[in-house]
């Protein structure tokens, strides 16, 4: 039996067909933010989630050196052969909640919609032990639409998301950006959640909704670590 079309699902059918014939990187379009929200010459740079790398190759340009880590080695691959021979980064397959591999702590650490395939309070946890005494940690994610606010905000980022990707393909049919190919999943934890536990292993932590369905995490690490943040 034919489960008769309503007017709303066919609106949201055209939707879908014109943003497979018009897509861009929701990731993407915050870049330039993310590095406004570090120091211009940020010195070592984790980027957590680095997936085909379009940001850590942005940080390179900037830092004096960038480690990328990516839990897919297929990904990983693809970034290194996007990169330039002699960039001031390093593609490693790793697990984003286990040590990257060398010394550390970093100046600053970029995670880019990575935490939402986390468990949430560890995955916060490991993250700030990445980050050096008064480093900064900036975090780009997603979160399940709970509150009025995220439906709203979500409601007017649909048009606006049509009319990105129709200004952006300059109204013609695009290929799906290589950044838009790795694994996807919804995410499980409300802002709500996410803020009262970035409270708790983050204090200070500024949170906000964004446009095209993604919340910012900054945070300042102190400059002398407490004895209760270096045990939990």
């Amino acid at each position: 039996m034919t489960t008769p079309q309503t007017p709303a699902s066919r609106v949201l059918r055209a939707l879908d067909r014109f943003n497979a014939a018009h897509p861009w990187d929701h990731n993407a379009h915050y870049h330039r933010w993310i590095l406004r929200q570090l120091p211009r010459r940020p010195g070592r740079v984790l980027d957590v989630g680095c997936g085909t790398g379009d940001l850590a190759r942005l940080l390179a340009g900037r830092a004096t050196e960038v480690r990328a880590v990516d839990a897919d080695p297929e990904i990983i691959a693809r970034a290194r052969g996007l990169t330039a021979p002699g960039a001031r980064v390093t593609f490693t397959v790793g697990d984003a909640l286990a040590a990257p591999g060398d010394d550390g702590p970093y100046d600053a650490v970029t995670c880019v919609a990575t935490l939402h395939h986390l468990p949430l309070t560890e995955g916060l946890r490991a993250l700030r032990r990445h980050v050096a005494p008064g480093g900064t940690l900036v975090v780009l994610g997603l979160a399940r639409p709970q509150a009025p606010g995220d439906h709203l905000l979500g409601l007017l980022a649909v048009p606006l998301n049509a009319a990105t990707g129709w200004w952006r393909s300059r109204g013609r049919r695009a290929p799906r950006p290589l950044a838009m190919a790795a694994r996807t999943r919804p995410p499980e934890q409300s802002l709500a959640e996410i803020t009262r536990a970035a409270r708790h292993v983050l204090p200070g932590a500024r949170l906000r909704r964004r446009l095209f369905w993604r919340y910012s995490l900054v945070w300042r690490a102190p400059r002398t670590t407490s004895v209760r943040q270096a045990l939990f």
